[in-house]
């Protein structure tokens, strides 16, 4: 039979097929080829012997979280307890883009920031629009709805961003487990404990745990400079054709930078990446 893993806990793994669910364990030959089954793929399993036979390609593939055929990833990103990051922002936006997985950038907890603070914010998530990318809060509860129909998705972000609670926000009948977050720490404390997908407005949405570190194993310097959009669109206006846009001279974005149409922490990010 054919399904979809929707949810693995130790080496067992939940496939849903025919409306029907199913508790399989993975053949030994998957270990001898270093080849993990993952929630989101699509596999061929023996029914009566719940055992995982084959995993179908994958058309996508996250690491972090590990997570297959996703169509989109929301990040859900926390503007204070625990404190925005735009090098976490930025890391995630870089990974999910080199994985080809569409990126929605919901902020959350802009309620807790006094007049200034807000107008900051609102520059940010401007400056992230214009890039291209879909930019929402954690209100546009109507809009996020209507994001899921057909397709794919997974919440991830840091610990403590507001993932789990704003899924009981889109629908109360989920009763996710949330937690404040540790004030003596500054970060979330870790309450989804794996990744599970969940049927929500006709799709499948993945709620899964949080983290406060991100690397990038398995890219290039390269990867990671064409996954900035404003580089990537000006990189014919560079002096040289490969550039780097970090030690050259004749460097176009850098010039951009300078005048402050290319925000400073993306570009200041995007440095600390090349030397991670």
């Amino acid at each position: 039979m054919q399904g979809r893993i929707i949810k693995q806990l130790s080496n067992d793994y939940t496939i849903i097929s025919n409306d029907k669910l199913y508790v399989c364990k993975p053949r030994g030959k998957f270990r001898q080829i270093n080849l993990q089954p993952l929630v989101g793929d699509i596999v061929l399993f023996d029914e009566k012997k719940c055992v995982i036979e084959k995993i179908e390609e994958r058309t996508t593939e996250l690491v972090r979280p590990s997570i297959a055929n996703v169509e989109q990833a929301f990040i859900i990103t926390s503007v204070k307890h625990p404190a925005f990051s735009s090098n976490l922002l930025d890391k995630l936006l870089v990974r999910i883009t080199h994985a080809k997985v569409k990126s929605i950038i919901c902020f959350t907890k802009l309620d807790l920031l006094n007049e200034e603070e807000k107008k900051e914010i609102t520059n940010i998530m401007d400056y992230y629009a214009k890039l291209g990318y879909t930019v929402l809060t954690n209100n546009d509860i109507s809009q996020i709805k209507k994001l899921f129909k057909g397709k794919v998705t997974v919440f991830t972000g840091q610990s403590g961003a507001g993932k789990s609670t704003l899924l009981n926000k889109l629908d109360n009948k989920l009763n996710l487990k949330t937690d404040d977050i540790s004030y003596a720490l500054g970060r979330g404390k870790h309450t989804t404990r794996h990744v599970e997908l969940l049927s929500l407005f006709d799709g499948l949405v993945a709620d899964t745990p949080g983290f406060s570190s991100l690397d990038f194993r398995g890219m290039e310097k390269e990867d990671i400079r064409d996954s900035f959009p404003e580089f990537k669109n000006n990189q014919h206006l560079c002096g040289f054709s490969n550039c780097m846009h970090h030690k050259e001279s004749k460097c176009y974005i850098k010039t951009l930078v300078a005048d402050g149409t290319i925000m400073e922490s993306r570009y200041n990010n995007y440095l600390k990446f090349l030397g991670e």
